[in-house]
């Protein structure tokens, strides 16, 4: 179960990262470079495992859904900050 688990995940990951792949394909309103993906897996896998680790660590389902929750938060203002700059941090180029 848990190699499952850790399959699904960079599965997912993959399939995410193939959205703006094939969209670059299509139109030049899409302009990923090489370490745009590179860090958008390193995002996407790495919240997938923290998920993991929640939930394989954590019993009570109520803290378990808590962090869970918090663990998305701070993944999409991260990819937010990345995008679009809603922090105007020199992260996002500002």
């Amino acid at each position: 179960m848990q190699n499952k688990r850790l399959i699904i995940i960079v599965l997912t990951s993959v399939i995410i990262l193939l959205q703006p792949l094939i969209a670059m394909q299509f139109t030049d309103e899409v302009n990923w470079t090489l370490f745009d993906f590179v860090i958008a897996g390193v995002l996407l896998i790495g919240t997938g495992l923290m998920c993991e680790i929640t939930m394989r660590k954590i019993k009570k389902i109520r803290y378990r859904i808590a962090i869970i929750i918090a663990i998305l938060v701070v993944l999409f203002l991260i990819w937010l900050e990345l995008a679009v700059g809603i922090f105007g941090s020199p992260f996002s180029g500002n």
